[in-house]
C-alpha cells in the first residue's frame, strides 16, 4: 500500500483580532467567520503578502480584473477597499490596518503574523507563546522529513514572533504592572441645546459602566475625566495622560435628532497622540442600549493586542431581567444628571424623572434605585426630615431589588439606610459588602463603605476603601471630599487640609469642602477658618453663624461667639429645621452643654444622621465624659 501523501501547510495570517485563511477564502474575528466578498477578499491577500509595502492601484487592477474587462475601475476597486474596511472596523481617516497612500495605493500597515497549519486544521494558538509555536511548526516539517527545512523554519518562526513582540511594543503603550488604564473624557453635546447635556453625560456614565467590566484586572476604566482648560486636544490628551497614568484616553460626541442618533468615539494614546480606533454610529435611537454594548466590544478589540492572552471578551454588564424601553431609559438618564448636581432643586428634579421613568416602564429596576438614592440624600442635603423620606428609599430600594436582586446601587442605598437611619451598623457593612461583590467596580458603594468604616472609627479600613474609591473614579468631588473627611475623623489636619484644597482647586464652590473650617479650627488657623466658615453653605440658604461661633469660640473671642451665636438662634427659630451637626456645635463651643445633649437626644429621636459622627468628630470631645452622651453612643451603636 502505498504511503499517504501528507497534506500540504496552509497559510494563516494573523493580525490584531482577525485570522485570514488564504486557500479557504476565510477571515474570521474571534474565531468567527466573517462574509467577504471576492474582491475585497483577494484586495486582503495582496496587502497580507506584502505588510509594510505599498501595493499600487496598477497591481490590483492587473489582479483583480483582465485587460479586456471593462469595468468602471475606480470606482470597483474604491467599492471593494470600503467593504474590506468595513468588514475589519477600519476608516481611511483614522486607519489602523489599511492606508490609503493618494494617487499611488494602498498599505497594509499592522503588525502581520504569518503562521501554517494543515489542510483542514486550525493554525497553532499563538496566545500559547512561541515554544508551542515553534512545536507545531516543527511537527510540520518532520512531515516532510527535512531536517534542514525545519531548522530553517523553527528559525524563521522564532524571527517573527520577535518581530511581532517588538512591532507590539513599538507601537502599543505597555501597561504598568500588566493593567492598562482608560480615560472616558465627557461625550461633547453637539445637538446645540443645552437642555440636551443630560443625554451626553448619561451616556458617558453608562459607556464607562460598560468599559469597566471588560477586564477590572488588566484594564482600568477611569470615568469623568475633565477636559483641562486652556489645553488644545493633543496638550489636553497628554496632560490627563500624566495626570491619570491613563495610556488611553476615550472621547467622542453625541447629535440627536427627534428619532435618530449620531455618536462619534475615538480611542487615542496617550503616548503621542495617535488614534488607534475611530468610528461614527448612525442609529435609531430605541437602539441606544445595543449601541454602547457595540462601542465597547470594539474597544476592548482594540486593546487587546496589549492585553495579550490575558483579555477575556465582555461577558459584560449584566443585563437586567427586563430591557427597558428607550423612554424609560432616557428619563432615567435625566434623573441621574440632576441627582449628581448634589443641590436641593437636583434632588427634586431628580425624583420627579425617576418616578416618570417608572411610569413609563414599571418593571425597568434603575430608576427605583435612582428614587432610593434620590430620598436617601435628601434629609442630608436639604434638612428635610428623615423620618419623611428614608421610608419611601427603603421601599424604592427593596422594589429595585425585587426586580433585580443583583442591582448594586440598591444595596448600596440599603446599606446607607441601615447606617444613618436605623444605626444597624452590622446589616450596612453587609449590604456594603453585597454592593461591592456584585459590582466592585461601582465607586459610590466604596465612598459610602469608607464612611462607615470611618465613622465606627476603622480609619484604616476606612482609608484603604476611601482609595479604592478614588482609584475608581479619581476626579469624583464628591469623593474626593468624603476622604478629607476622613482625615479630618481620624485627626490628621494636615492631610485632610491638602486634601480639601484639591478639591476646592478642582471646584471653589463645592459645599461639602468647606469642612475645611473644621480643620483649620481645630489646627489653631483662625483666619482660614474664618475665612472658609463665610463661604459655608448648604444650596439652601441656612447661614454660616453656627459655624462661626464656633470659631470666635476656639479663639477665644467670647463677644463676637456670643454675637454669631445669637444670630444663629434667632434665624432658626424663624426657619425650623432637623437637628444637623451644625446646630449642635456653636452649643458645644459655648459651653452650653444640656442644650447641646438634649439636641443629640432629638437628633437621636427623630433619626437623623446628624448623630452619626458623635463618636470621631473632634467638635464633639468636650462631651465624651458626660454619662447622657454615653448613653447616646451606646443607643446609636458606637460604643464599644
Amino acid at each position: 500500500m502505498a504511503p499517504k501523501t501528507p497534506p500540504l501547510p496552509v497559510r494563516v495570517f494573523r493580525f490584531g483580532v482577525f485570522q485570514v485563511s488564504i486557500a479557504a477564502r476565510e477571515l474570521r474575528k474571534h474565531g468567527v467567520q466573517i462574509r467577504l466578498p471576492g474582491q475585497p477578499f483577494c484586495i486582503l491577500s495582496l496587502l497580507l503578502e506584502r505588510p509594510g509595502e505599498i501595493v499600487s492601484r496598477e497591481e490590483m487592477r492587473a489582479k483583480l480584473w483582465a485587460s479586456d474587462t471593462f469595468v468602471d475601475f475606480e470606482h470597483s476597486l474604491n467599492s471593494a477597499v470600503k467593504k474590506l474596511r468595513a468588514a475589519l472596523g477600519d476608516s481611511p481617516e483614522n486607519p489602523r490596518y489599511i492606508e490609503t497612500l493618494p494617487r499611488l495605493g494602498y498599505r497594509f500597515i499592522a503588525p502581520v503574523e504569518e503562521v501554517f497549519s494543515t489542510a483542514g486544521t486550525s493554525p497553532p494558538d499563538t496566545s500559547t507563546g512561541p515554544s508551542v509555536q515553534a512545536t507545531a511548526a516543527a511537527a510540520n516539517v518532520r512531515a516532510f522529513g527535512r531536517p534542514l527545512l525545519l531548522a530553517i523554519s523553527t528559525l524563521l518562526v522564532t524571527a517573527s514572533i520577535g518581530y511581532l513582540v517588538w512591532s507590539r511594543v513599538r507601537t502599543r503603550p505597555q501597561p504598568p504592572n500588566g493593567r492598562l488604564i482608560l480615560a472616558v473624557l465627557p461625550f461633547e453635546n453637539l445637538t446645540g441645546d443645552t437642555g440636551q447635556n443630560y443625554f451626553s453625560e448619561g451616556l458617558t456614565e453608562e459607556m464607562t459602566a460598560q468599559l469597566v467590566r471588560i477586564d477590572p484586572e488588566h484594564l482600568g476604566v477611569i470615568g469623568r475625566a475633565t477636559a483641562i482648560p486652556g489645553r488644545n486636544g493633543q496638550e489636553q490628551i497628554a496632560e490627563i495622560g500624566r495626570q491619570l497614568g491613563a495610556q488611553y484616553v476615550l472621547q467622542g460626541s453625541v447629535r440627536r435628532g427627534s428619532d435618530r442618533l449620531r455618536v462619534t468615539a475615538e480611542l487615542i494614546q496617550t503616548r503621542d497622540q495617535t488614534h488607534a480606533w475611530s468610528r461614527q454610529y448612525d442609529r435609531e435611537l430605541t437602539n441606544l442600549l445595543v449601541l454602547q454594548g457595540e462601542i465597547a466590544q470594539e474597544i476592548a478589540d482594540e486593546i487587546q493586542l496589549t492585553l495579550g492572552d490575558r483579555h477575556r471578551p465582555i461577558t459584560a454588564d449584566r443585563k437586567p431581567a427586563l430591557s427597558p424601553s428607550y423612554e424609560a431609559y432616557d428619563l432615567y438618564l435625566k434623573g441621574r444628571y440632576f441627582w449628581n448636581k448634589r443641590t436641593k432643586d437636583g434632588f427634586l428634579h431628580a425624583a420627579d424623572y425617576f418616578e416618570q421613568s417608572i411610569a413609563k416602564d414599571p418593571n425597568y429596576a434603575k430608576p427605583y434605585a435612582g428614587l432610593a438614592d434620590t430620598f436617601a440624600l435628601m434629609s442630608t442635603w436639604t434638612f428635610v426630615s428623615a423620618n419623611e423620606f428614608i421610608p419611601k428609599a427603603r421601599a424604592a430600594a427593596l422594589r429595585a431589588l425585587q426586580l433585580d436582586d443583583g442591582l448594586a446601587e440598591a444595596h448600596t442605598t440599603l446599606a446607607l439606610i441601615a447606617q444613618d437611619y436605623d444605626y444597624d451598623w452590622q446589616t450596612a457593612e453587609k449590604e456594603y459588602r453585597r454592593a461591592i461583590q456584585l459590582d466592585p467596580q461601582y465607586p459610590t458603594a466604596h465612598q459610602w463603605y469608607a464612611e462607615c468604616l470611618s465613622l465606627q472609627g476603622r480609619f484604616d479600613e476606612a482609608l484603604a476603601e476611601s482609595g479604592r474609591a478614588r482609584q475608581l473614579d479619581p476626579l469624583s468631588l464628591i469623593i474626593a471630599t468624603d476622604h478629607g473627611a476622613i482625615l479630618y475623623f481620624s485627626r490628621q489636619y494636615d492631610r485632610a487640609i491638602e486634601q480639601f484644597r484639591l478639591v476646592q482647586a478642582m471646584e471653589p464652590n463645592f459645599p461639602r469642602a468647606s469642612m475645611v473650617a473644621l480643620a483649620y479650627a481645630q489646627k489653631g488657623m483662625f483666619p482660614e477658618a474664618l475665612q472658609e466658615a463665610g463661604k459655608w453653605s448648604h444650596g439652601d440658604g441656612v447661614p454660616a453663624w453656627g459655624l462661626q461661633a464656633f470659631v470666635y469660640s476656639r479663639m477665644g473671642q467670647p463677644l463676637r461667639a456670643e454675637r454669631a451665636f445669637e444670630n444663629w438662634r434667632h434665624w432658626e427659630k424663624m426657619h425650623p429645621l432637623p437637628v444637623s451637626s451644625t446646630a449642635v456645635m456653636p452649643y458645644i463651643a459655648l459651653g452650653r452643654t444640656d442644650e447641646a445633649i438634649a439636641l443629640l437626644q432629638r437628633a437621636y429621636s427623630e433619626h437623623s444622621n446628624a448623630i452619626i459622627e458623635i463618636k470621631v468628630a473632634p467638635f464633639y470631645d468636650p462631651l465624651r465624659d458626660d454619662p447622657r452622651f454615653q448613653d447616646l453612643l451606646h443607643r446609636v451603636g458606637l460604643k464599644q
